[in-house]
């Protein structure tokens, strides 16, 4: 098709939420309204849909069918009324969130945001070429104007500042072992999603591609004189079938994105707990004696320990990894192995990876079966695979399923062993006459590498519920695409070891949590190059205790490995900030459980929580953990203070002194190496394990501390609760605590109840509050039996009516 010839489209069919378009050449386009602020745009040169089915679209719900979910299927969807106005050459469609104005020639797309009581200009489609009619060849292209007050957050898991601004990604899932986190693109993780901020109006809106296909974001790196300043997202294969998501604010975008794509998993509050992990010791040969150090030193040094990653070592044949062998020379009894893990409260997460390397001892079953993205001749597609040439599984061949399934099942879960590290599942395949089944539908493999990503943890954590259905399961996945918040928890991938990385890694997991995946973390102490000195390595795990996933992990040049034990100096510091994480773990599991019910990212920058604080969108190295604890990362050596911002719209309290300071200032913080520099917002409560905890020997009893503003002022904080691993919770068998605190400038009146099914008896509690906090409290709920203060605490001990 000439460019001569713009095409003009007609509305041709209205049915429902979905209206239809076509133009004289025989191109296709539908608009689908599907919510107040979420409506879809689904165009289609030549009218033809070639990928008709999506894996990442389940509004509200855990899961879609195996097979996919048909994309014009709309269940789950609101579908409101809307207004249709037709004018020559346009039409417009207003919801009570949403005015979209299409222009029928090129359907050029203008939208609009209610903001107040007026609708506010948000973006427009580029008046040059918008899309791709056969003008240039066979991808799929999307050009928007780009304004000079616009921020770009999200697209997953990218190098690089967080405001993606004046920035192009490549999305192809790699293998990026010792990546740069400042420059290295692409990375891990397919996930086209971002939130535009638009400065000056105070408006956010997120826009969502629904593509498999390797992809590219220009987000103003490009410049062509005869467009104008324009950004642009092009997909190599199938459609474009985009979503809009209106604001006001990024915290509402990410939030329904995330409840677009589906619901996060819940997943057992073991997760969140140190785990344990490094390649050195699966690698030795004495490997099992190596492991069993390590439960000894936990010992030695009392270090609390919930879980440890079994690195692919155990799967060894002659140095090569060979998913579900076991190495009986390096672990002569596995089912013993994992049990005495397991007596020392130590759950085995076990590597596993999709590729057969041609040598593997099932790899000629698995041909023969027909279980591999093969060849034009039905052979297997051989591709290069750590230092050996092997061949994908095919995960949309239910066979290939089945068989994944039954692996996982019979060489780990029948040995005890909870859950599985989905790693190496990038699927590099770059023969484009790979073939692959398609549930019966057979394509080519490039068209759905990030597809098959998705449906290996899939068939992952269905091994783990089928064979534990009582159990809510746990899993990790290295690489990932849109819905994998469904299933895992994930990191950062094989992070270089370096002062840059530690900076850079918070960034990145701002940007993945920004993109629906916030149960995430990152290799402690770095994974990949020399060693971690000590103080890079303090102050990692002083971050690192901070995200959802905590793990020291590493494969070092000089064959050591990050232990917390690793320099003696410093142990100490790493036990008791180990210690502190898990006197936080209530705290997390309410953040996890809200992530799972409300959509809300359990780590966020300061602008999420704060959108009109101007101060907040600068590029900085602080993060929210949920909404009441500031952490302030030291990311630069031989610091010992540490500068941080307070953003405006709240007052804020040094977690360590309780030093009280007004928002919307700067201020310097101590950061000694015994403790990260943390601050607590004011009128908040933090939940809190307040129980002596010892290695293998867990305890807990629940505790709070409360950082009431000085002010006049009311506050009312409610925590989840219950058993921390079944399923049990989808029949109401939890509790809440519900703490309201009203505050005057002479006292304080607290009530504290709980409610709900399962909770232990009514026993004692603790109210914590910063020493300077003086007024007579009046307590209802309970009785107080001592009112104290111990070092900067004030602390109460409450029995419970």
């Amino acid at each position: 098709m000439s460019l001569a010839t713009i095409p003009t489209f007609r509305v041709t069919e209205r049915a429902g939420a979905r209206i239809t378009f076509q133009s004289d050449e025989g191109h296709v386009a539908h608009l689908f309204i599907l919510e107040e602020d979420i409506l879809r745009i689904m165009v289609l040169p030549g009218g033809s849909l070639h990928f008709p089915r999506t894996w990442a679209v389940a509004p509200g719900q855990e899961d879609v069918p195996l097979a996919g979910r048909d994309r014009f299927q709309l269940d789950g969807f609101a579908l409101p009324t809307f207004q249709f106005e037709e004018e020559p050459g346009t039409v417009r469609f207003v919801t009570n969130r949403v005015r979209l104005t299409i222009h029928l020639q090129g359907l050029y797309c203008r939208w609009e945001v209610l903001l107040g009581e007026r609708f506010q200009f948000a973006a427009v489609d580029r008046s040059t070429q918008n899309y791709n009619f056969g003008w240039w060849d066979e991808r799929v292209y999307h050009y928007l104007k780009r304004e000079p007050d616009e921020m770009y957050f999200g697209l997953g898991e990218r190098a690089g500042s967080t405001n993606r601004a004046g920035q192009s990604y490549r999305m192809t899932n790699l293998d990026a072992m010792g990546y740069n986190a400042r420059t290295t693109d692409p990375l891990y993780k397919h996930i086209p999603f971002y939130v535009t901020w638009k400065s000056q109006t105070r408006l956010a809106y997120g826009l969502f591609y629904d593509t498999n296909a390797d992809c590219t974001f220009d987000l103003g790196r490009e410049l062509d004189n005869y467009h104008g300043h324009y950004r642009y997202f092009a997909a190599d294969y199938g459609d474009l079938d985009y979503y809009f998501i209106a604001g006001p604010d990024t915290a509402q975008v990410v939030r329904r994105y995330t409840w677009l794509t589906g619901r996060p998993a819940f997943s057992p509050k073991w997760s969140l707990g140190y785990s344990g992990s490094t390649m050195a010791y699966t690698d030795a040969p004495n490997a099992q004696e190596r492991m069993n150090e390590f439960l000894s030193r936990c010992a030695e040094h009392d270090i609390l320990c919930e879980s440890f990653h079994l690195s692919s070592g155990y799967t060894s044949i002659s140095g090569k990894r060979y998913v579900f062998n076991w190495d009986r020379v390096k672990f002569p009894e596995p089912e013993t192995f994992v049990r005495n893990y397991l007596a020392h409260g130590i759950r085995l997460c076990p590597n596993i990876k999709p590729c057969l390397l041609r040598d593997h001892p099932r790899f000629k079953e698995a041909e023969a079966e027909g279980l591999f993205i093969h060849d034009e001749d039905g052979k297997p597609t051989l591709v290069q695979f750590w230092d050996e040439v092997g061949a994908y599984l095919d995960f949309t061949n239910p066979k290939t399923v089945a068989w994944w399934k039954s692996g996982v099942t019979e060489s780990l879960l029948k040995y005890g062993v909870v859950a599985t590290w989905n790693d190496n599942n990038e699927f590099e395949i770059w023969n484009k006459a790979a073939r692959i089944n398609g549930f019966g539908q057979a394509r080519r493999a490039v068209e759905a590498k990030t597809l098959q990503t998705l449906l290996m943890i899939r068939a992952s954590r269905d091994a783990q519920r089928e064979f534990a259905p009582d159990k809510r399961p746990f899993l990790v996945t290295r690489s990932g695409a849109v819905g994998m918040h469904r299933y895992v928890q994930t990191w950062s991938g094989d992070n270089y070891t370096s002062w840059e990385t530690l900076r850079y890694n918070i960034k990145m997991g701002i940007g993945l949590a920004l993109s629906g995946v916030s149960n995430l973390g990152h290799d402690v102490g770095g994974f990949s190059g020399p060693a971690p000195d000590t103080e890079l390595l303090l102050r990692w795990v002083q971050f690192g205790i901070f995200l959802p996933r905590f793990s020291i992990h590493s494969w070092n040049d000089d064959q050591t490995a990050n232990e917390p034990w690793m320099y003696p100096e410093i142990t100490a510091y790493v036990r008791d900030l180990i210690k502190f994480r898990y006197r936080l773990i209530p705290y997390f599991y309410d953040l996890l459980w809200r992530s799972h019910h409300e959509y809300a990212p359990i780590i966020r920058p300061t602008f999420h929580d704060f959108p009109q604080d101007d101060h907040c969108y600068l590029e900085n190295d602080d993060m929210l953990l949920g909404e009441n604890l500031l952490v302030a990362a030291v990311v630069e050596p031989g610091q010992r203070a540490r500068q941080v911002y307070l953003p405006a719209g709240s007052d804020w309290y040094d977690f360590w002194s309780g030093d009280y300071y007004t928002g919307g200032q700067e201020i310097w913080l101590p950061a000694p190496w015994d403790r990260p520099p943390l601050l607590a917002r004011a009128d908040s409560a933090i939940p809190l394990n307040v129980a002596e905890q010892h290695f293998a020997k867990p305890a807990d009893q629940r505790g709070f501390y409360l950082f009431p503003s000085r002010n006049d002022s009311q506050f009312e904080y409610k925590c989840f609760e219950d058993d921390g691993e079944s399923e049990a919770y989808r029949d109401g068998k939890f509790w809440t605590w519900r703490l309201q605190i009203l505050g005057s400038r002479s006292d304080l009146s607290v009530k504290i109840e709980r409610r709900g099914d399962g909770y232990p008896q009514p026993g004692q509690t603790i109210l914590f509050l910063p020493r300077q906090e003086t007024r007579p409290i009046d307590l209802q709920g309970g009785s107080i039996v001592s009112d104290s203060s111990l070092g900067a605490q004030r602390e109460l001990r409450i029995t419970l009516w």
